[in-house]
């Protein structure tokens, strides 16, 4: 967390810019991972041109 108590940016890789860009709107996701274990995920849209953006996050 920054100091003002906004949550840091989630920065994710945007199919159609082709550029890491800030997604709007981000929400965390559960989707099911290999062999049946929960993998976390962010689901978000694209800042610049309102694509549909996800990101596969890393364990807790």
């Amino acid at each position: 967390m920054l100091a003002n108590n906004k949550p840091e940016p989630v920065v994710a890789y945007c199919v159609k810019c082709r550029e890491k860009r800030e997604m709007t709107n981000p929400r965390e996701v559960s989707m099911k991972g290999k062999g049946g274990v929960e993998r976390r995920a962010m689901t978000g849209t694209c800042g610049k041109c309102g694509t549909k953006m996800f990101r596969i996050m890393g364990k807790k």
